[in-house]
């Protein structure tokens, strides 16, 4: 199991509860953002990947290569309804589990809100980032990537005896 960032738009807090998921978990945790970011000194257990600048390339990349059981952090929603479909778990950086039932509407709702401001309704954005979303999001990391483990223990093959 590998947990995905799309850390191009993940804030800092995010991040940092991510890093000492990565090392108390033991867990292989790969960013993929289209400019640096900084990463833990003392965890080998986390990389990056640069993409090229463009239009949902880090997106591409990930979809491309999260596989069934995988996490992926990301609050973009077509990607988070690719992956789902997938098998991957899915996080927003709020601390929304996306999954089968609930993505769809999510995505719905995404499209209205852009044909909305596409005809210059002011829509407003998304609330500041604070302390009840990290908590949330901290939540919901642990809570997922507890499930996600338990799976992938359960999937695992058996080791071969030799004798």
């Amino acid at each position: 199991m590998i947990l995905w960032v799309d850390a191009d738009a993940t804030p800092r807090p995010v991040r940092d509860i991510i890093f000492r998921a990565s090392l108390r978990l033991e867990l292989d945790t790969v960013l993929v953002a289209n400019h640096r970011i900084g990463l833990p000194a003392n965890n080998g257990y986390v990389r990056f990947i640069l993409v090229e600048h463009g239009f949902d390339i880090a997106d591409h990349y990930i979809a491309t290569h999260a596989s069934n059981g995988d996490v992926t952090i990301t609050a973009d929603i077509p990607l988070a309804a690719e992956l789902v479909d997938k098998g991957v778990h899915v996080i927003s950086p709020r601390g929304e589990i996306y999954d089968k039932e609930n993505i769809r509407e999510r995505l719905s709702v995404r499209d209205f809100m852009d044909a909305l401001r596409s005809t210059g309704v002011e829509t407003g954005g998304p609330r500041a980032y604070g302390t009840k979303e990290k908590q949330a999001f901290a939540s919901a990391l642990d809570k997922t990537l507890t499930r996600a483990l338990q799976r992938s223990r359960r999937t695992k093959p058996d080791p071969v005896d030799p004798s």
